[in-house]
């Protein structure tokens, strides 16, 4: 049964990510949002750390990737290598050639925000960009060139991911007789604090960008999956480990912005989540209650289309209203009218299209 508590962590990871890059644009500073809160606009606390929700997203990947295989194979090392690399095309792919296509289309069309810029003062053909997209290497052409297509940049973390697919069932197949596969992952999440400490702060963004900077994450959430595994005890106190983790959690949130605090903040977010995720487990999964939980549950399950498809929606804002002309009022009313515009085009995409092409690739590629 599917566990609901890690769909909620995701509806929230989406949240976060969704309120970050609208204001980004849109500051809502000058709302009533902006209200001074221990030194700095509410609205500023809540959105400007949304990066944290993409490192809840790496752990959650790393978990559930390894938990699956578990679960099918028995151990990591009978992982079954093709089906493994069919079930992460189908669930990636679909989306991706459709965002591609978008982005493409609505460029064609001269709209700016899907157009390649030149931030960092370098020309970047449009054929090199989509290249980077389906080889993996977004998130360095963001390093070396800057933010260079406004639609496309959010797949940066893509990029980690797909990496870390690409090797999982190898490292597995080789390591996973052993302990071997535990030591790598202990010297990913220990390489990694050292790794954005070397890029502290660059204007190029590396210390969230770059595989080196994101691979803690997944290892944390590999090696969760591990615990959870082996675990056969009885977790005491786990509804205040769980409080704990969150107030720690909110307090790392609003503390300082992440550029200031990435070589530590990022794997501390990281862990904290996982002690959430060991924790769910150790319940029985049950449906949860409440209209606030079951809309963040909704919002988990269509993570993936709500996370690459929101920048679309935020674009088409852009062109007709220019952030620098708009106006506090409409700001907020853009507000609503953009989470609840990603939600249905994510709902839409995820039902007639992702969701379909997922069984039908999964049908004929699987015994």
């Amino acid at each position: 049964m599917r566990n609901e508590k890690i769909d909620i962590l995701r509806g929230l990871s989406i949240l976060l990510v969704l309120l970050h890059h609208f204001n980004i644009p849109y500051k809502l500073h000058d709302t009533f949002l902006g209200v001074q809160v221990f030194g700095e606009s509410l609205s500023t606390l809540i959105a400007r750390n949304g990066n944290y929700g993409v490192t809840m997203f790496f752990v959650i990947s790393g978990f559930l990737i390894t938990q699956h295989t578990l679960q099918r194979s028995g151990s990591l090392a009978k992982i079954r290598i093709k089906d493994f690399y069919v079930r992460r095309i189908a669930r990636i792919l679909p989306c991706l050639v459709l965002l591609v296509l978008m982005v493409t289309g609505l460029g064609a069309l001269g709209l700016k925000p899907f157009l390649n810029q030149a931030p960092n003062g370098i020309e970047v053909s449009y054929g090199l960009t989509v290249f980077s997209v389906f080889s993996f290497w977004m998130n360095l052409l963001i390093i070396e060139y800057g933010w260079v297509n406004y639609a496309l940049g959010v797949l940066w973390s893509l990029s980690v991911e797909e990496v870390f697919y690409l090797a999982f069932p190898l490292l597995c197949y080789g390591l996973g007789q052993g302990k071997g596969f535990i030591v790598f992952l202990l010297l990913i999440i220990a390489y990694a604090p050292y790794f954005r400490s070397l890029h502290l702060g660059e204007e190029s963004g590396a210390y969230l960008y770059h595989y080196f900077s994101s691979f803690d994450g997944i290892a944390i959430g590999c090696l969760t999956a591990l615990c959870v595994h082996h675990f056969k005890g009885t977790l005491r106190y786990s509804r205040l480990i769980m409080v704990s983790a969150t107030l720690l959690m909110c307090a790392l949130y609003l503390y300082a912005p992440i550029k200031e605090v990435s070589t530590w903040g990022v794997s501390l977010f990281a862990l904290l989540t996982a002690v959430l995720i060991f924790c769910f487990t150790q319940e029985a999964p049950t449906k949860v209650q409440g209209l606030g939980s079951r809309a963040l549950v909704w919002l988990g399950q269509r993570s993936y289309e709500m996370y690459l498809f929101h920048l679309i929606i935020l674009g088409l804002m852009k062109v007709v209203y220019f952030p620098k002309e708009t106006l506090p009022a409409e700001k907020l009313m853009l507000l609503p009218i953009y989470l609840i515009a990603v939600a249905l085009l994510s709902w839409a995409i995820e039902k007639y299209y992702s969701a379909p092409l997922n069984r039908m690739i999964r049908h004929q590629w699987m015994k």
